[in-house]
């Protein structure tokens, strides 16, 4: 018990939570992010409607505006879509979709650029130089572009229906391994600098092995940095899952993410349903910057220097 105070006490005591505390964008981003996600989490207790369920949803009530404008229905707080689905019920459905992704892809990319980077820095030589150049080689094609030929490839080889029970999973693969030479070169530049340090040297001398080494005495003293990118990449793929969807390569209209509910809605934007659209977009843009003014935040505290222009 006692330690698990001594934790929590050096918790708050640290400078994370010192800046946090002083940052009053940190504090309204974090709020802002963690409302957002505790409502995805717990859509289905709080969405009215289950937008999955077609039991629930009436064709005579699409396209309903907002409860605020002229002949809307009390039970649609922000109205219906085209096909009659509650928008409210389907955003928070939609937004739960949305961050999983975010988070899942997040977790692959990181999971292969940490092991790449610490091995292209620890071992270095021509171990380096190969797995740097397939990073060079990745980043040189848009994520974006990448994704458009593997997704298409995808869907017409296995067919619209098999893709459709597996677009979550298929995205979270192509975003996930089309961007992990972002982590592994930010990892990679962490361990270059820490391999040089003497516990490391302490660590040889002990004899314990370069996995352990690595993995137990490295890695920990490169988490900052991870931490940093690996926050704003959740962004990052949130917005390429969108910008997917919206071309109609991402999640199905069963089964809707933000992105999908937007591409849905455009045909209607000019018509006067206009809520179809740019509501569900208002939601994902506030989702990306909360979570990029976390990002920025964390950046600014773990390296100060390059806050300040000397790095």
């Amino acid at each position: 018990m006692e330690a698990k105070d001594s934790h929590w006490q050096r918790l708050l005591q640290s400078d994370l939570v010192y800046h946090f505390r002083r940052d009053k964008v940190a504090i309204a981003s974090s709020t802002v992010f963690l409302i957002l996600a505790i409502m995805a989490l717990f859509s289905p207790v709080i969405a009215p409607f289950d937008p999955y369920d077609l039991q629930q949803i009436d064709l005579m009530d699409s396209e309903m505006p907002p409860v605020w404008q002229e002949g809307a229905d009390e039970r649609f707080l922000l109205g219906t879509d085209d096909q009659g689905r509650d928008l409210w019920s389907t955003i928070l459905y939609g937004m739960r979709v949305s961050l999983l992704i975010g988070i899942f892809a997040v977790l692959l990319q990181a999971a292969i650029g940490i092991v790449i980077g610490l091995v292209s820095g620890y071992i270095g030589g021509r171990v380096d130089s190969i797995l740097m150049r397939i990073a060079d080689v990745q980043l040189s094609f848009s994520t974006l572009m990448v994704a458009i030929i593997v997704l298409a490839i995808v869907k017409n080889a296995f067919g619209a229906d098999t893709y459709s029970s597996w677009a979550m999973v298929i995205l979270i693969l192509v975003i996930g391994l089309s961007e992990w030479p972002q982590i592994a070169r930010t990892v990679r530049s962490s361990v270059l600098a820490e391999k040089e340090k003497e516990y490391v040297d302490a660590a040889h001398v002990m004899g314990f092995g370069s996995t352990r080494i690595m993995f137990k005495h490295i890695l920990p003293n490169c988490m900052s940095p991870i931490f940093v990118i690996a926050t704003l990449q959740i962004a990052n793929a949130i917005i390429t899952e969108a910008a997917l969807s919206f071309l109609g390569l991402g999640m199905p209209v069963t089964e809707p993410s933000l992105g999908s509910l937007i591409s849905i809605g455009k045909e209607y934007l000019f018509s006067g349903s206009w809520w179809i659209t740019l509501i569900p977009g208002f939601f994902l843009v506030l989702i990306v910057i909360a979570i990029n003014l976390m990002g920025d935040f964390l950046r600014d505290v773990f390296n100060p220097k390059l806050y300040k222009g000397v790095a």
